[in-house]
């Protein structure tokens, strides 16, 4: 695996760049779909990281307060270019959404009953869940194929979904099993020793 730390940009893009590039996420995504903008922009529009280091900043991200997408603007940012990326990335990412929420909250004071705006607001709800299926999918992909991964999956989506339990609850039964499920067995630490010494001259 690679290192998670590296990013593929050789020149690292300017400030008014990633500023831009954040700024059209928040303007063209909706609700949790936000996630699957930024994975494109990060891994296949820009390259600015690599698919190990956008998955070790969105863990990351999740075990922050506040909003996932907010938080992984800011350390995809902060990866790039530092301080000052983080911060453009933050700012380009929050301002269409802010703006879009102030105008609504006043559109929808004026008509919460009009039928073409619930219309609207349940199209653009069925679109953000799209977008998040769509981008479990992508980065989920290999682990879908694993009896333990898809186990840990379903029990997780049972927990929240069917059953109700908070995050917390959940966190606290699916952390241990997870830690217990993958764990370093002592074959695998002979093979990886075996493999390192192989490699060595």
């Amino acid at each position: 695996m690679s290192d998670v730390s590296d990013t593929v940009p050789v020149t690292p893009p300017s400030l008014w760049e990633i500023f831009r590039e954040f700024l059209l996420i928040g303007a063209v995504s909706f609700g949790g779909g936000i996630v699957a903008y930024e994975r494109l922009l990060l891994i296949d529009k820009r390259k600015w990281l690599t698919p190990d280091a956008f998955m070790a900043t969105l863990a990351i991200s999740q075990t922050l307060p506040g909003l996932n997408s907010v938080n992984l603007a800011l350390l995809a940012g902060d990866r790039i270019r530092g301080f000052w990326g983080a911060c453009c990335a933050a700012a380009g990412l929050m301002l269409p959404g802010g703006l879009f929420v102030l105008l609504a909250g006043v559109a929808y004071s004026q008509g919460e009953d009009h039928p073409i705006l619930n219309i609207l607001l349940a199209g653009v709800a069925a679109g953000a869940t799209g977008l998040l299926a769509s981008i479990t999918y992508k980065i989920g992909d290999q682990h879908f194929r694993h009896f333990r991964s898809l186990a840990m999956i379903i029990a997780t989506f049972v927990l929240m979904s069917v059953l109700k339990f908070s995050l917390i609850t959940v966190l606290l039964i699916m952390v241990p099993i997870g830690l217990f499920l993958y764990r370093p067995r002592a074959h695998d630490q002979t093979e990886s020793l075996t493999r390192n010494e192989e490699k060595s001259p």
